[in-house]
């Protein structure tokens, strides 16, 4: 069962994990073995000041290959986090899929320079494991791991091990391999079209999804400038493709609608403060705005949509120099603004339903999920500028092609 039960409304007004004090984080992380959390701006910057993520460390696939995960009821936890658009993107589509009674979760918090903990649960621990920081989970996995631990992580509870935090394909392998499971017939991610939605997924990673850490981690001003065209010139891009679809392909919401929601909604109410000078905000954009409205006003999509910021205690001490994140954003009225006014419904030949559904079977759903090149262990190949794909990404390549059997 979920411990992630707790309803929408008390999802928004969730305050924000207080950091334990940082003599008792050291105690902790000294009687458990923990190491520092590396950091980015030291270790993954390149010899152009250009930030390179890290590849993930844990990618083995869910599959019927040797070697493969294999999906089982009860036996894997996801670790996300409220501010990780990354790890948002799991929860999301396990909600969407009625997968919440087979694959538990749980949110992280922050343990200062110890990076992810459970700072919000009894004893700082994870009820199901013991575990006082996500890093435990990479330690018992593979001894000596000198990488970061990161959100999102799938653990198996069992082994108390983490198995899998490949966010590029992640969300993929709760699609196809937990298919069994489902309680929907909701299709996220339909078999005949998974080349077109992976090459689109893996375009989108260094031009939205990465692009606030190109512009927030780089150490000079050539890439701070690249992660900023790339940015905003992909965003003109799915600007002009949304402007004839109601979502990124056609009328259904896929995978990629879920990691492209994520990022937009970071972007709008928090990334931006810490990147500099904007081209425009997310409001901006007439058809990326209605669309994330869109997505907001349904329940999976909201659920993990936060508004989080620390209540208005500014008294004016700082003066001018107090930041729209302290005076301001704890009153800005979030759910009136994003709203949706129902006028995307009409880019959708079939708008009192935004999912596509199947009725094929679990084992008819089954392919191999594509490795994505952004987990490289080369530098080379993780440049985020190594990017291509085949159809513009202002054009829908699938218009028209996802139909449900009513519409």
């Amino acid at each position: 069962m979920s411990n992630n039960t707790c309803s929408i409304e008390a999802h928004s007004e969730k305050k924000i994990p207080v950091r334990i004090p940082e003599e008792e984080a050291d105690r902790l992380a000294a009687e458990r073995g923990v190491r520092v959390r590396p950091n980015e701006t030291l270790d993954e910057i390149d010899e152009r000041g250009v930030f390179v993520r890290q590849p993930n460390a844990f990618i083995t696939p869910f599959g019927d290959g040797e070697g493969d995960l294999k999906a089982e009821a009860n036996r894997f936890k996801i670790f996300w986090a409220h501010g990780c658009h990354w790890s948002n993107r799991p929860v999301i589509v396990r909600d969407i899929l009625g997968l919440e009674d087979v694959i538990d979760d749980l949110a992280t918090s922050g343990i200062g320079k110890y990076g992810h903990g459970f700072t919000d649960q009894p004893n700082y621990q994870d009820p199901s494991t013991g575990a006082v920081f996500l890093s435990e989970f990479y330690e018992n996995a593979r001894p000596g791991f000198a990488g970061r631990a990161t959100t999102p992580t799938l653990v198996d509870v069992k082994e108390k091990k983490a198995v899998n935090n490949d966010y590029h394909r992640l969300t993929n392998y709760i699609e196809v391999q937990f298919r069994k499971f489902q309680k929907t017939d909701i299709d996220l991610y339909p078999k005949a079209y998974r080349k077109e939605i992976d090459e689109f997924n893996d375009w989108l990673f260094p031009t939205i999804n990465n692009a606030h850490y190109r512009m927030h981690f780089c150490l000079s001003w050539v890439a701070y400038d690249e992660g900023y065209q790339d940015f905003f010139e992909a965003l003109d891009k799915i600007e002009e493709r949304l402007s004839t679809n109601r979502f990124l392909f056609g009328d259904y919401i896929t995978d990629s609608d879920v990691r492209l929601y994520v990022t937009l909604v970071r972007w709008e109410t928090y990334y931006y403060h810490n990147v500099g000078a904007l081209k425009k905000r997310i409001s901006e954009f007439p058809n990326i705005w209605g669309y994330v409205k869109d997505l907001f006003a349904i329940p999976q999509f909201k659920k993990y949509t936060f508004f989080e910021f620390p209540k208005n205690e500014f008294k004016g001490h700082r003066g001018w120099n107090g930041s729209f994140l302290e005076r301001i954003a704890s009153q800005v009225p979030w759910e009136e603004l994003w709203k949706t006014d129902g006028e995307r419904r009409k880019l959708s030949s079939d708008p009192d339903d935004v999912y596509l559904h199947t009725d094929v079977t679990p084992e008819e759903y089954q392919s191999v999920i594509s490795v994505s090149k952004w987990n490289s262990p080369s530098w080379d190949d993780r440049q985020p500028r190594n990017v291509s794909i085949s159809v513009d990404p202002s054009i829908n390549p699938l218009k028209g092609l996802l139909k449900n059997k009513k519409a």
